[in-house]
């Protein structure tokens, strides 16, 4: 064989080798989670108006495989949007209104008869959660102790178990809803297995028309939705998550997780390790393998209280702000919020409370409930995130303080 045509071969071979390498292997999932984001979650913003929020937090946990949870009142749209972005991963979804009176027949299947009369106890699952890759559980709180247990296997584990039957369980993300947050201490553990918390309200009037035209638009195309990204993709994506160098972001990520816990927002141990995989899905979905410190704006979705969002919202905006320069063009979307609490609202309740205190004829618990009022407001007041907006808010509390003393 001429040398010029072996060296030509041996060129092809080397290059063929080359891409099928690591270099090349990584290719394929940050083009996935490219197109999931770019493709898959912008669709889902243009069918649901003002859902942004929620579709970004959707799409990170599903990306690091880990759970959400959406409170928020009937009616917003929250199973539609799990629906919707199974259909659009080519995914089975199961979707189930929990009462205190669900029986663990109703998520997980009856036993099969005809394995019943054989003496074997076998659960007919089909089309049941455990064969569901996305579940979304509405009124999640509801769970009673009957099935508490087997939720909790299946948030942790991804496993069913009943009895000496036990399977591995296709699952990509457990969606929860919610229009309350747990006050039973019996299930903590279960709110504590979903990692993100997010709201998911009624949309602002003046964006009803936006509403109106784009559900219209959504039912009239119910059944032409195509899935453009498959659940094997997805777990290819999610398989990358090891692969996404954390060490840029860490050192930001243990300091923001300090000043947290100094705030009195707990975040244990087991908590952050697993924020991790959060973080990582955030550079992902951006198409980057390495974290930076403008990926932790997922920490602002940890809050066990409403009270805590506002402080969380804080402490993560003032962390992002000190972020290179050079990291904002490749930053996720959500990084770029600003949120935290409203200054001009603050200063109209305080001005309302100037007013109230004017008044004449203030009884003794008037008085007590108008300081606890204050003492709300004087807590909001130094998460502010402006300099100046927040020290004018706090000369016009400590005027109100001096006045009611």
């Amino acid at each position: 064989m001429p040398f010029l045509e072996l060296r030509a071969i041996r060129s092809r071979l080397d290059q063929a080798q080359n891409t099928s390498g690591p270099q090349h292997a990584m290719t394929m999932p940050l083009d996935l989670a490219r197109r999931l984001n770019g493709v898959i979650l912008n669709d889902l913003k243009s069918a649901f108006i003002g859902k942004d929020e929620v579709i970004d937090l959707l799409g990170v946990s599903l990306v690091a495989g880990e759970h959400l949870f959406i409170l928020g009142p009937p009616g917003t749209a929250k199973s539609a949007l799990v629906q919707q972005l199974a259909l659009r991963i080519d995914g089975r979804v199961f979707d189930y209104l929990l009462t205190r009176f669900t029986e663990p027949n109703e998520l997980f299947g009856p036993f099969d008869i005809r394995k019943l009369r054989e003496g074997e106890l076998v659960t007919n699952t089909e089309g049941m959660l455990p064969e569901a890759a996305l579940v979304f559980l509405d009124e999640l709180l509801n769970a009673n102790s009957a099935i508490l247990n087997s939720l909790l296997m299946v948030l942790n584990e991804r496993v069913f178990r009943r009895g000496r039957e036990t399977r591995a369980l296709p699952l990509l993300m457990v969606v929860g809803a919610s229009n309350r947050l747990p006050e039973e201490d019996t299930l903590a553990a279960l709110f504590d297995r979903f990692l993100l918390r997010v709201r998911c309200d009624n949309v602002a009037d003046e964006r009803l028309p936006e509403v109106l035209q784009a559900g219209w638009r959504l039912d009239q195309a119910l059944t032409s939705v195509a899935a453009t990204i498959s659940v094997a993709d997805i777990r290819a994506i999610q398989q990358a998550i090891r692969d996404v160098d954390l060490a840029p972001a860490r050192d930001a990520f243990v300091e923001l997780v300090v000043r947290l816990r100094k705030a009195g927002i707990e975040v244990s141990d087991r908590r952050a390790v697993k924020l991790q995989r959060l973080i990582a899905a955030s550079a992902l979905l951006c198409g980057r393998l390495a974290a930076q410190r403008t990926d932790l704006w997922v920490l602002r979705y940890i809050w066990d209280t409403e009270e805590q969002r506002e402080v969380l919202a804080a402490l993560v905006q003032e962390t992002l702000g000190k972020a290179e320069p050079q990291q904002w063009p490749t930053s996720h979307p959500r990084a770029q919020e600003a949120d935290g609490p409203d200054a001009e609202e603050l200063a109209r309740d305080l001005h309302r409370l100037a007013e109230e205190w004017k008044a004449d004829g203030m009884t003794a618990a008037e008085r007590a409930g108008w300081q606890d009022q204050l003492g709300l407001l004087a807590g909001r007041c130094q998460w502010v995130s402006n300099e100046q907006q927040r020290t004018f808010l706090q000369q016009q509390v400590d005027v109100l303080w001096k006045q009611a003393s």
